[in-house]
């Protein structure tokens, strides 16, 4: 049955175009929803700016896709996660961890943008697809580091601060860390 699409469906076709599609599928959906209307002569004229309108918005986007992708080149992206001793992460990074890290970074990526087989669950560095369109896709380096402890936090904090500390102080240290090993 041939129909006029009165909006723009997704993996269908746009607004104003004439498709050829299943009886089921235009009595089913497209007509009762209002999707679609019969292919009559007024009603192609009258979508027709309709359309036109439509695909000069597809132009637009897809310019700034365009300007995104080349933004995109060489970006790298780092992901702190909390990991054991093997690398293995507790929990996952998701296609919308990293592409929130790159909203961070002022690149409007989607989740459905970022294209991972699986998340990913180990530290690591990572080359991540992103596609933006069929033929606009570029990689991305994502870098899966773990989260320092609580005490190296400390400890990494303290050792800027003991340069100038006393060796008592550094024996005294020892001898703590000796009595928690043992």
């Amino acid at each position: 049955m041939k129909v006029l699409l009165t909006q723009t469906i997704e993996r269908t076709g746009i607004v104003g175009e004439v498709l050829e599609v299943s009886d089921g599928f235009a009595r089913n959906f497209l007509l009762p929803k209002g999707l679609a209307i019969q292919p009559t002569a007024g009603n192609i004229q009258r979508l027709e700016s309709a359309k036109k309108e439509y695909e000069a918005k597809l132009v637009k986007i897809r310019e700034d896709r365009e300007k995104l992708l080349a933004a995109l080149q060489g970006v790298e992206v780092s992901l702190i996660r909390n990991a054991n001793e093997e690398g293995h992460l507790f929990g996952s990074v998701s296609r919308r961890d990293i592409a929130e890290e790159l909203q961070k970074l002022g690149h409007m990526v989607d989740a459905e943008d970022v294209k991972l087989d699986e998340p990913i669950r180990r530290i690591d560095t990572f080359t991540v697809s992103v596609a933006l369109a069929l033929d606009l896709r570029t990689d991305i380096k994502v870098w899966v580091m773990p989260e320092k402890k609580e005490g190296e936090q400390a400890a990494a904090a303290q050792g800027h601060h003991e340069a100038g500390a006393s060796e008592d102080a550094a024996a005294s240290e020892e001898a703590q860390a000796d009595e928690q090993d043992a």
